[in-house]
Formats: C-alpha cells, sequence, structure tokens
C-alpha cells in the first residue's frame, strides 16, 4: 500500500471515529446552526470577491458615539485605538467577519483592517511574511506600536507563524484563533492540495511551529470546538508549546464556520481586547 493510501486511511479512520460520536442531540443542533450560517454565508460570498472592505479607522472622539463606545473610549483609550486585523480561512474571504466585524465596532474599537490572499495560496510562510508587511504599514499609518490579529482556520495559522517565526511578536499584542489547526488537522490527508499539505500533523510546517520561541511576546487565544468538521481530531486546534503564552478555550456545539457568528465567541474576543490594562497588570503580578 502507497504511503498516500496509508494517508487517506488514517483519515478516514479519524473522521469515521469523530462521527461516532456525532449523532448527540447537542452536535446535531450544532450542525443545523451550521447549515444556517453556511447558506448566510455563501449569500454575503460574492460581496467579498467584487470589492474588500479593507480597513475602518475612525477618529478618536466622543461625537456619535453609542454608551458602550463612550464607555470603552473613556476608560481605556489605548485598547479602544489598538488596531484590529481580522484574517480569513482558506477559499473564504471577509465577510466571514461581517458580524464580528460590526460588534467590535459597537464596542468601540476604532482601527479595523482586513488582511486577504487568495485561494491559490500556496505556502504559509510567504502569506505571513506578506501579513507581516500589511501590518507594518498598518502601524505607521494608525501610529500605534502593536496590533491585535484575528484569525479564522488557516488565517490564525499565518498570524501564528508571523508571530513566531518572522518576529511578529514585536508588533502582536494578542492573537485570537478560531478553529486553527495548530497541530495539524488529519482531515488534510485527504486532499494533496499544497497548501493543504502544510496542514497535516507531519509536516515540516507543524515541525517548525513546534521548535523554540524563546521569548516570544504576544499573547495567544485559541477557540476550537468539540464539533469541528474540519479540525480531526479537534484538540489539534489547541495551542500546546511551552514558549507561548496561550489559552485555549473550548466552545461546545458549533461547527467550524460558524466559530467567527458565534454570538458567545464574538463577546468574549470583544471583551477581551477591550479589558488591556487589566489583564496586562494581572499578568505582571502573576
Amino acid at each position: 500500500m502507497s504511503a498516500w493510501q496509508d494517508g487517506v486511511r488514517g483519515a478516514l479512520d479519524g473522521l469515521l471515529y469523530g462521527a461516532r460520536s456525532a449523532v448527540s442531540p447537542r452536535v446535531l443542533q450544532g450542525a443545523a446552526v451550521e447549515i444556517g450560517w453556511l447558506i448566510t454565508h455563501l449569500a454575503m460570498y460574492p460581496l467579498g470577491l467584487v470589492g474588500s472592505s479593507g480597513s475602518r479607522t475612525e477618529r478618536l472622539t466622543l461625537t456619535g458615539l453609542t454608551p458602550a463606545q463612550r464607555s470603552l473610549l473613556v476608560s481605556d483609550v489605548r485598547a479602544a485605538g489598538t488596531p484590529i486585523l481580522l484574517a480569513h480561512g482558506i477559499i473564504d474571504n471577509h465577510t466571514i467577519f461581517a458580524l464580528m466585524r460590526r460588534q467590535l465596532v459597537r464596542r468601540g474599537f476604532s482601527s479595523i483592517h482586513t488582511f486577504s490572499y487568495s485561494p491559490l495560496t500556496l505556502d504559509v510562510r510567504r502569506t505571513a511574511e506578506r501579513m507581516g508587511e500589511e501590518i507594518e504599514a498598518i502601524c505607521e499609518a494608525s501610529g500605534s506600536d502593536q496590533i491585535h490579529v484575528i484569525g479564522h482556520s488557516l488565517g490564525g495559522l499565518i498570524a501564528r507563524y508571523y508571530v513566531q517565526r518572522l518576529g511578529g511578536d514585536q508588533r502582536v499584542h494578542t492573537c485570537v484563533t478560531l478553529g486553527t489547526p495548530h497541530q495539524g488537522t488529519v482531515a488534510a490527508r485527504l486532499l494533496p492540495w499544497p497548501l493543504v499539505k502544510q496542514v497535516r500533523p507531519d509536516s515540516d510546517l507543524m515541525a517548525e511551529l513546534a521548535e523554540p520561541a524563546p521569548g516570544c511576546r504576544t499573547r495567544f487565544v485559541a477557540f476550537y470546538s468539540d464539533v469541528d468538521q474540519l479540525i480531526v481530531p479537534q484538540r489539534r486546534a489547541r495551542i500546546r508549546h511551552t514558549d507561548l503564552v496561550a489559552s485555549n478555550l473550548r466552545v461546545r456545539g458549533v461547527g467550524h464556520l460558524s466559530l467567527p457568528f458565534h454570538g458567545e465567541v464574538v463577546h468574549q474576543i470583544t471583551e477581551m481586547l477591550a479589558h488591556l490594562d487589566e489583564q496586562d497588570a494581572a499578568a505582571g503580578t502573576a
């Protein structure tokens, strides 16, 4: 039997293993929600092809702000003004962040940007280099020394590579990932596409990310779902690295595509980024 056949067989075994526990009411409810979001997202997807949402930077002023926006700006102008970069997954575009972006704006964040890349992208490393260039441009334009990155699926892995391997920890204060294959996914063995090969558990990219990263200053927060259909097994969406400051947060009953739309996930992210001073102070006294 060839190595490719072994890989496919291993992937199918992993998928079947997950399927055996995928018939509970909670999982079925999550699947129904995922289908609903999929239909909605498919309707929105063309909007991301004809034009990019680009960047949105608002002047820091209290005029016209809601009470929530005013509260953030008054209580922590640094948090309100720190740029946020949203990075979508493979074969996707910025419309996946439509709800999250709206909620971030409502919460008072004034500088929100999107990072896009083609589904024909072949290499995480080169895409991470381009992300770094875009982050430098955002920081220069905004006058901010740091930025937050929120990445869905492969977008989170691109962000992590930039932070961990390209010195991006000097720029990225917090990196939030949603359903990102930090330890690879067995499901990637089903497709021979070069980019997909990089997210296999035994790929060179995974081995590189497992290498030491002493002194990495970025705070990582990894959301992972117990019913994620693309990360197999689901625990591989957690960050496991002794040199990285990482929190892994499990979300129950939420599919892969639904993570950026899930109300509780979005709420946790907005609250997390709105209280930087409190969290930094807590970390300094721990």
